[in-house]
């Protein structure tokens, strides 16, 4: 790739971008002052190279998965926030009744609103919630439901078949068991704590200690993953782009934006990453039609994930610099509170 070919790919990522429209090379002429023969030739080289692909409605030609990660990598430029963003995104943090949650969750509502795609905000409850009490409630004689709660009121329930062999009774027991030793407990070190020394002892109280350990394995696992808050905002956005007119493909993903185990998916990758991150298409797991640009972040106990969803034709200079401006603000007040 020379200077020409970066600028002509530039070129072709940027108008598809603003137009949604393949980019043809009478276009490209007209940009760069070169003959028609020689933006051919680079146009079939960027093909070849799989930087560009041509669409089958037009002799124009768009940019594939590579050569939008080509363009994010090598020719994307920095872009300052503009002022109009800037004001509405500087209302919410002037806002100091506003708790930390709500001013991130507002600011994605903004980003989404001036953007025309959808934001979220997968949230992860502080780290110091301790278990409070778990109990077991008989629906029936097969069914139960295991209620996990934290001393900050979050509350986990869980519903389980049992066996006509297991024992409710047992199950209550097993209950008292894990709150006479496991209060107080970070919710996070429960399953450790319940391994190591909750279950040597109800096996030996316990009957079928297997089955019922596992049961409560199971609900506090469920509680520490389920244990955060999702906020979507502009939802059907996305579905306002060209690339989602088709009413299979809107149906197929509006059922993954209404499934919180796909939009957890969202988060699912290295929890210690600091810069802000972008999913072209294949490269995220929450649908390969989309990309997916994200920041962790973590203020005053709280953690989680910002992202923007919208189109593999997305704006990213935009959404890079609003998510970056945003990130920016949380750690001035961060600095200001004195706090982590």
């Amino acid at each position: 790739m020379d200077s020409r070919k970066d600028n002509l790919l530039k070129e072709i990522v940027e108008t598809f971008i603003k137009t949604a429209k393949p980019v043809g090379s009478k276009a490209l002429c007209d940009k760069f002052n070169l003959s028609s023969a020689t933006i051919r030739n680079e146009m079939a080289v960027l093909e070849d190279l799989g930087y560009i692909e041509k669409n089958h409605i037009s002799s124009g030609r768009v940019p594939s998965e590579a050569g939008y990660r080509y363009y994010v990598k090598y020719l994307m430029e920095e872009e300052k926030i503009t002022g109009s963003d800037m004001l509405k995104l500087q209302r919410i943090f002037a806002n100091k009744e506003l708790e930390v949650s709500d001013a991130i969750n507002k600011c994605m509502e903004i980003i989404s609103d001036i953007t025309n795609y959808t934001s979220v905000v997968l949230g992860k409850n502080s780290h110091d919630n301790n278990l409070l009490q778990v109990n077991i409630i008989a629906i029936n004689e097969s069914q139960v439901v295991a209620v996990v709660c934290t001393d900050k009121g979050n509350v986990e329930n869980k519903m389980f078949n049992i066996d006509s062999n297991i024992n409710i009774a047992e199950l209550i027991k097993t209950s008292e068991i894990i709150n006479k030793l496991l209060v107080g407990t970070p919710i996070s070190e429960v399953s450790e704590r319940l391994e190591v020394e909750v279950k040597p002892i109800i096996k030996r109280q316990i009957k079928q200690y297997e089955t019922i350990y596992n049961i409560f394995y199971d609900a506090f696992n469920d509680f520490v993953t389920n244990n955060g808050s999702i906020h979507i905002a502009g939802r059907n956005n996305i579905f306002e782009q060209p690339e989602y007119n088709d009413i299979k493909e809107l149906k197929r993903l509006a059922n993954k934006f209404d499934d919180d185990k796909y939009i957890a998916k969202v988060a699912e990758e290295d929890s210690d990453e600091n810069e802000i991150k972008i999913y072209i298409g294949k490269e995220n797991e929450f649908d390969p039609n989309v990309t997916i640009i994200r920041k962790k972040y973590k203020i005053d106990g709280e953690e989680g994930t910002l992202a923007v969803i919208g189109p593999k034709r997305m704006d990213y200079q935009r959404i890079v610099s609003l998510l970056e401006y945003v990130d920016e603000k949380l750690d001035s007040r961060k600095d200001k509170d004195g706090k982590e």
